[in-house]
């Protein structure tokens, strides 16, 4: 029996209805906004916008509604949002260019995604930065780590919004279990198309192989990769697991979603809704998280159900790829420039 999990605010889950679903990239995730307006005058009607590559039914569309239906109560009405699920305009990477020059006014991806504009934030997703969510929330949450993450983004044409979530990352594969560094030697992986990741992958000796998400089910199916990493709820928005035989739950990286608005776009707007759009209540950051986090021990009870062998690390085993992967952090600090050490510093 295939386990059905109860979403917050009623309607379920289950493997018919997630397998459905299309993909978030490499955040996950986190949710994407798109949004547009003018600055003529504080009563003039902004049309907003709300685009991303993550599918409906899931909590990262729970949240962006959230967002909707905030923005249109702190502006009396005047932001009116109109929802573009799916990654109807665009891929990730694609969104992030597109943000930066206005056409879209916001951003709500995965860190990684980002991290092709803003180097420094490569260093968010670096392998076993993190042991728990609790520690990455308390590590993202500093002021002193958020005014870095802000002053980095603005530096590259956006206006930090807020955190969201996809979470951690583990490793999926089609035909070898993964137990051990070794395991991974010679495997070609599919990697977000992200500096982190590919370091990561390179440390472990495998080959990273950047494959966009629209395509990466195909590669699976048909043998062009060995296997991919991500988090539950992700591999099945994708229907990813489908190609999968095996689950190490590494949990390796972790990823936040981020959420950014156009600077060109943020600049012309009313105060009020600058204010609103800079003020999102902490709840919200708080039940985005959560609604992502609940989902996950279900999910993997059902991917055992579907016949996936899931293995869970001892504390050696971790360490051993820890270990391994040890000089990822600061070699990816390295290469994205002295904010990014900087950066990497204050979440540590």
């Amino acid at each position: 029996m295939v386990e059905r999990l109860e979403l917050p605010g009623g309607g379920t889950m289950n493997r018919r209805r997630i397998a459905m679903l299309t993909a978030l990239s490499a955040v996950a995730c986190t949710a994407l906004v798109g949004l547009t307006g003018s600055d003529a005058g504080a009563q003039e009607t902004i049309e907003v916008k709300i685009a991303t590559v993550a599918p409906e039914g899931t909590p990262w569309e729970k949240q962006l509604r959230q967002v909707k239906r905030y923005l249109n109560e702190q502006t009396g009405g005047r932001v009116r949002v109109k929802m573009f699920m799916g990654g109807s305009l665009g891929g990730e990477k694609a969104l992030v260019r597109r943000t930066a020059q206005g056409s879209i006014q916001i951003f709500g991806g995965s860190t990684a995604a980002l991290g092709s504009l803003v180097p420094e934030l490569n260093v968010i997703e670096a392998p076993y930065l993190f042991d728990s969510a609790a520690e990455a929330d308390r590590a993202l949450d500093q002021a002193d780590v958020i005014a870095k993450v802000s002053q980095a983004v603005e530096a590259r044409g956006f206006k930090f919004g807020f955190w969201a979530e996809n979470g951690f990352r583990s490793w999926f594969t089609r035909e070898k279990q993964i137990r051990q560094p070794g395991d991974l030697r010679g495997l070609r992986m599919r990697s977000q198309e992200a500096l982190v990741h590919l370091q990561t992958y390179r440390a472990l000796g495998a080959t990273p192989v950047p494959i966009d998400v629209t395509n990466v089910l195909t590669s699976l199916q048909t043998g062009a990769v060995d296997g991919f990493d991500n988090t539950p709820l992700f591999a099945f928005a994708t229907s990813w697991y489908q190609a999968a035989q095996h689950l190490n739950l590494s949990e390796h990286s972790y990823q936040p979603g981020i959420i950014v608005y156009s600077k060109r776009w943020f600049d012309g707007l009313p105060d009020d809704v600058k204010t609103a759009l800079t003020s999102v209540p902490r709840d919200m950051v708080t039940s985005g998280r959560q609604n992502v986090r609940r989902m996950d021990p279900v999910l993997i009870r059902n991917l055992e159900r579907y016949g996936i062998q899931v293995h869970r690390p001892s504390a050696a085993e971790r360490q051993a790829f820890a270990t391994a992967a040890r000089g990822v952090p600061d070699q990816v600090a390295r290469k994205a420039g002295s904010g990014a050490r900087a950066l990497l510093r204050a979440l540590r």
